[in-house]
């Protein structure tokens, strides 16, 4: 009877034990402590530990690629959901159907069901106001402000061999050429000139220009905002008068994934109210209809922006060709 009761008791622990230890491995491309906060209520509303790494959406790309033969993590939540095309494009990722996914508009998520848009954010400037009057320079409001003489120097942007914002800005550029690649990387040689260096993730710059390091940057505007609202930032935004472009934060299922159930039960919850509620508090706009807007956040719908067609660039092979021309015509000449 002593080694029955004895046996159970060491069953009821090793069980305990197990469910205690459950977790689940992801990638993120959110802002450490928008991910942190997220990833600590699901585990406090669940028991599940999400062990996450944060990257650039050009990272998790490589990462991906690289262990394609024996993924390391289960779900990428976060990241220009042009990334998230190129990651279908190169059978990175796998189709799930949530049961929440009928929340989010047809228009904001992969018909096959590959990746599900979670807010969008439109490109923007930021500067550094009183950095700016101090080397007096004007606040620019156009993209073609940013290519005078005065900035040279004074700008700072990510590279779009490793962030998926700048990739945006490359596509915006030829959508405001009018699909004139020529044109485009015309511009942004000319930009270039004024560029001071080139950041791995596309929201650093941003932080830079918040400190004063630099005076003006091209980012996603709910980072901006977060630093002009949170960290009292003496800084100003500007959407440019031709239009911008903008992104669709998403989230997809990793293929291969060894915690593909716990994954699918993370991915529903980042769909529901819990957790659209804790990423409506970083100043993006949800595209969920359960989600309820930041009243501070950077209307979309109040700015010009460019008529994205997000299939075409994230596109493989239109992604390659681009990222490979930037690379040889300016990258490499860095």
């Amino acid at each position: 009877m002593k080694k029955r009761l004895m046996t159970g008791i060491l069953a009821l622990l090793v069980a305990c034990a197990m469910f205690a230890e459950e977790s689940v491995s992801v990638y993120t491309t959110l802002e450490e402590p928008l991910a942190k906060a997220l990833f600590d209520l699901y585990k406090e509303k669940t028991g599940v530990s999400v062990n996450f790494i944060r990257l650039s959406g050009g990272e998790v790309i490589a990462r991906l690629e690289a262990e394609k033969g024996n993924p390391q993590a289960s779900l990428w939540v976060g990241g220009v959901g042009l990334d998230h095309i190129t990651a279908k494009g190169k059978g990175l990722t796998e189709p799930y159907k949530s049961r929440l996914a009928t929340n989010t508009p047809a228009q904001y998520r992969d018909p096959e069901n590959y990746w599900i848009g979670l807010y969008v954010g439109p490109l923007t400037f930021v500067t550094n106001t009183a950095r700016a009057k101090e080397l007096g320079l004007p606040i620019p409001n156009s993209w073609a402000d940013l290519l005078k003489p005065v900035y040279k120097g004074q700008i700072r942007v990510a590279s779009p061999l490793t962030s998926g914002t700048a990739y945006n800005l490359i596509t915006t550029m030829r959508y405001i050429n009018g699909g004139d690649e020529d044109k485009t990387f015309d511009y942004l040689r000319k930009l270039d000139a004024n560029i001071d260096q080139y950041t791995k993730s596309g929201s650093a710059p941003s932080k830079s220009v918040a400190i004063g390091e630099i005076p003006i940057a091209i980012g996603y505007a709910h980072d901006q905002v977060k630093l002009k609202v949170e960290a009292k930032a003496p800084v100003v935004i500007s959407a440019p008068a031709e239009g911008t472009g903008y992104e669709l934060a998403s989230m997809s299922l990793i293929k291969g994934g060894k915690d593909a159930v716990q994954a699918k039960k993370l991915y529903d919850w980042v769909l529901g109210k819990d957790a659209q509620a804790v990423i409506a508090s970083w100043y993006v706009v949800p595209v969920s209809k359960i989600a309820t807007p930041n009243p501070n956040a950077f209307a979309i719908d109040k700015i010009k922006t460019v008529n994205q067609d997000i299939a075409w660039d994230g596109d493989p092979t239109n992604v390659t060709r681009l990222k490979d021309r930037w690379n040889a015509e300016i990258g490499s000449k860095r």
